[in-house]
């Protein structure tokens, strides 16, 4: 199993809609994720930065951000571009980090 997180940004106050949209996700795309092998999916909140830290694991070789062609993904990232840093096909602005400690 992988363990892969990344950051991204969201826009000054939006962090309660933003909670409100994951508390509400979409059947479709939390079942889209279990197939693709990711589990465990976390998501923290920098209130200082307003940034967003995620956290996955993964039981295969791609993560929440490799599904960049499935609609389901894509119309999720249209849903959330109005509150999140995006690139130009409304995707999140996601900066991978690399794990530096790890204890079991």
């Amino acid at each position: 199993m992988k363990r892969v997180a990344f950051k991204m940004k969201l826009k000054a106050g939006c962090r309660e809609e933003y909670e409100r949209r994951h508390a509400l996700i979409w059947p479709e795309l939390a079942t889209l994720l279990s197939e693709n092998g990711i589990t465990e999916y976390s998501i923290f909140y920098d209130e200082d930065t307003d940034v967003l830290f995620a956290f996955q694991k993964q039981g295969g070789e791609q993560s929440s951000q490799d599904l960049a062609t499935n609609e389901i993904v894509r119309r999720w990232w249209r849903y959330m571009a109005d509150i999140m840093e995006t690139n130009p096909d409304s995707s999140p602005v996601s900066i991978p980090l690399p794990e530096v400690f790890y204890m079991n």
